[in-house]
């Protein structure tokens, strides 16, 4: 079922968690989803990252920090 239906409910450790008073949403959220969007999100499960300069204190690319 895709996380963004209308009328599913998002489940707090399973699409998503509180960190610092933020969402940070899970690969499993994301793949849900079905699609990157080119956003760098932590938890991209297509591997994506934005470049290091438009992510400050971050390594950008596939492969950085998670």
């Amino acid at each position: 079922m895709s996380a963004e239906k209308p009328g599913r409910e998002l489940v707090e450790g399973v699409d998503y968690y509180v960190e610092a008073g933020r969402w940070v949403f899970t690969a499993a959220y994301h793949a849900a989803r079905g699609a990157c969007c080119t956003s760098g999100c932590r938890h991209c499960p297509w591997g994506y990252a934005k470049p290091a300069e438009a992510r400050p204190g971050q390594s950008g690319g596939v492969g950085g920090p998670s």
